[in-house]
């Protein structure tokens, strides 16, 4: 029989010596085997569990349920969430009222690229969007996270070190493996037609999508927010506030000796 993975989450209501032995042992006596613990709060720990079946996870949760020194939290199956809270030692930063919107300060990008990685490494169609200030490390981040998922990463519009803007792809580029990153706000004020069609193309496959300034993206374009399943905000610290107000088109447009990137 497989064994299956549980998350189980508690926050400790009486710390005392011997109590994260207390229920190992008892994990142990129901032949849960343990993966993962780790604090995932301030006086909460989270495990990550292999049970046989479902029934010791009913005998697991009676048990802890009585016990007064500990609270269940959440016992489940574990979501990425979980896991990356059990892996870093806290949890991501959801919005209270956008659930699909997920928020960083620069301080957190080794989880942030660990997070964003476990997304590149799901299959299928997934439109990510990712806010964030010039130079708080938005664009560093995806290629890092991308190296960590094993994705080629492609830039269709980037100012990551010159203004690119593509119209076309080559044969082996159209590859659902390949991550396409789009910069929201070159492609919105500086392609053409052509390139807008290439986009339309990029969305049709069903490959991982990346959209720096979303709501740049979508104010110029056919599409909404609603057609993002996750938005990333990327701060430098918890009370920044991202604008475009600031935005100095001359510049971030600004070419160089060598001219932009134009394919």
């Amino acid at each position: 029989m497989m064994k299956k993975e549980w998350y189980l989450e508690y926050e400790i209501q009486k710390n005392r010596p011997g109590l994260l032995g207390d229920i190992s042992s008892l994990l142990g006596m129901l032949s849960i085997n343990i993966i993962t613990i780790n604090g995932v709060d301030e006086g909460r720990r989270g495990l990550l569990m292999l049970a046989n079946d479902d029934n010791q996870i009913k005998r697991l949760e009676s048990i802890l349920h009585k016990m007064d020194t500990i609270k269940v939290i959440k016992i489940r199956e574990p979501k990425l969430r979980d896991r990356l809270a059990v892996r870093h030692g806290r949890y991501i930063q959801r919005d209270a009222d956008d659930k699909k919107t997920f928020r960083f300060v620069r301080d957190e990008l080794g989880l942030l690229v660990d997070f964003m990685a476990e997304l590149f490494k799901q299959e299928g169609h997934k439109l990510i969007g990712i806010r964030g200030m010039p130079r708080v490390g938005k664009t560093e981040s995806l290629v890092a996270a991308s190296v960590c998922a094993s994705k080629r990463w492609l830039f269709v519009s980037s100012t990551l070190l010159k203004q690119t803007i593509r119209n076309q792809l080559i044969k082996d580029e159209y590859n659902a493996n390949n991550l396409f990153i789009l910069d929201g706000i070159v492609s919105t004020r500086r392609a053409n037609e052509r390139h807008w069609q290439l986009v339309r193309e990029i969305m049709r496959l069903p490959a991982v999508k990346v959209i720096e300034h979303p709501d740049m993206f979508v104010q110029n374009s056919e599409y909404t927010l609603d057609d993002f399943d996750y938005i990333i905000e990327l701060r430098n610290h918890a009370d920044e506030v991202i604008t475009y107000d600031v935005v100095d088109e001359h510049s971030m447009f600004s070419g160089s000796d060598f001219g932009d990137f134009n394919f």
